[in-house]
């Protein structure tokens, strides 16, 4: 999206997304990307980064639980997970990591990040322990929507 919009030549409101997006400042907030595609982990990684947000990645979501129970209580504010991944999937990942004895585990925002958008697929997400979800390809406006719900400034 971001190199379409400067290839493209957008118009003004495409532009007042860009400029909303880049003014924003997350810096000190640490957040997992529990993501398969490498394509899609370099996105990612470029939009959070570029409002100051450290990312960590998984690469599934067996990956993304044990990362997340090894860290300190409260070492993400935020985990972006992908539904459909090898070895476990998100619904899967979600609902491990709400089952947690862990407080923070379970009170964490988990945003899913999917190409799946319809509404069934968004149901699925919440009754997985999951509390938003941003289609792919990512628009700048509801990434900054989830960011700005889930993450204290």
């Amino acid at each position: 999206y971001v190199l379409n919009s400067v290839i493209e030549q957008p118009g003004k409101e495409e532009d007042s997304e860009v400029d909303e997006f880049a003014q924003s400042n997350y810096s000190g907030k640490r957040v997992l990307v529990v993501e398969d595609n490498d394509l899609n982990i370099e996105i990612a990684e470029e939009l959070l980064t570029y409002v100051g947000i450290q990312v960590e990645k998984a690469r599934d979501g067996k990956q993304a639980v044990e990362t997340l129970r090894s860290k300190p209580e409260n070492y993400y504010d935020l985990v972006f997970m992908d539904i459909q991944m090898p070895v476990m999937n998100g619904y899967e990942a979600a609902r491990e990591i709400r089952a947690s004895a862990r407080e923070d585990l379970k009170a964490i925002p988990i945003v899913a990040m999917s190409a799946d958008a319809f509404s069934d697929d968004i149901q699925k997400a919440v009754l997985a322990g999951m509390n938003d979800h941003v289609a792919k390809p990512i628009e700048l406006s509801k990434l900054l929507a989830a960011l700005d719900k889930w993450i204290d400034k």
